[in-house]
């Protein structure tokens, strides 16, 4: 073979490298959401592991493969979809029109995406919401990255509304925080981050106060570096070194109260008033305002 076909070898060779990683991408984030789907289905009506692998003829390991979002077979989805007494049903999207299904299903928790996507944009980074990613068995989203390639630097925030199960919430945003980033950088082409800086920004509700005070030690435990970092991400100057993680109480209506902070430390919680009394509240103000 003379050095043209060499060439084109090398060529064919890459392109399918990169088709290659651009479908197993897809594969995963399909997979990623039908596990979302699958597992939110089941804490919302309190079902067990094993009481959704005897109703749907599978084993305990199948239905959690599925649920962090291994990519399994079409009778698995099926299987499970009936089990949950969901409808299975399928579409190819076009990636040009903004699906609105993920907003109608949880304003608050887009509002929240929203407000921070159009913060981090202003300042000029690289923005991204709901992105899959995917770690040899681990596949998951990241609701908000941000990031900047020539400084390296990555910010990586998990908004949450709720918590049906801690352990598996917990447990998830500690997965991002070790996979996520690696995986990012990987895709885009660099080698590393400087710094990655990953947030938990819970909603600033009474019934979230609730949860953080019973369970104060669990979010100290991913509040290691405190909300001053993600202060520095707001105002453009984020940090430029080192694995961070923090979690903030955040309130996605914030500007509609003059002179209230955006957010608050679990680190105050002795001091701490909460903005809205739960979830409902928090829509219902969505609404008020022509945000949901």
């Amino acid at each position: 073979m003379g050095p043209g076909g060499r060439r084109l070898y090398t060529v064919r060779a890459n392109q399918r490298d990169r088709e290659d990683r651009s479908l197993e991408r897809d594969l995963g984030a399909v997979a990623a959401g039908l596990g979302d789907a699958a597992r939110a289905e089941r804490e919302r009506r309190r079902l067990r592991l094993w009481e959704v692998a005897a109703a749907a003829g599978m084993s305990v390991s199948a239905v959690h493969a599925v649920e962090v979002g291994r990519v399994a077979s079409l009778e698995t989805y099926v299987r499970l979809a009936r089990a949950l007494r969901l409808k299975p049903q399928s579409e190819l999207a076009d990636p040009r029109r903004r699906s609105r299904s993920g907003r109608a299903q949880d304003p608050v928790h887009a509002a929240m995406g929203e407000m921070e996507a159009a913060r981090f944009r202003s300042l000029g980074f690289e923005v991204r919401l709901d992105e899959p990613f995917q770690h040899y068995q681990f596949a998951g989203r990241g609701d908000l990255l941000a990031w900047s390639i020539e400084r390296a630097l990555l910010l990586h925030i998990e908004n949450r509304t709720a918590f049906p199960n801690l352990q598996e919430a917990f447990g998830a945003f500690n997965a991002k925080c070790a996979y996520l980033g690696a995986d990012l950088a990987y895709r885009i082409g660099i080698k590393r981050w400087r710094s990655e800086t990953h947030v938990m920004a819970i909603l600033w509700s009474s019934e979230i106060l609730r949860i953080v005070k019973q369970h104060r030690a669990s979010f100290e435990s991913i509040d290691r570096n405190g909300p001053a970092i993600l202060e520095a991400w707001w105002l453009g100057e984020p940090p430029t070194a080192g694995r961070l993680t923090t979690a903030v109480l955040l309130d996605p209506l914030q500007g509609r109260r003059r002179d209230a902070a955006l957010w608050t430390g679990i680190s105050e919680l002795a001091r701490i008033r909460p903005r809205y009394r739960g979830y409902a509240d928090a829509a219902a103000a969505l609404m008020d305002t022509g945000q949901a």
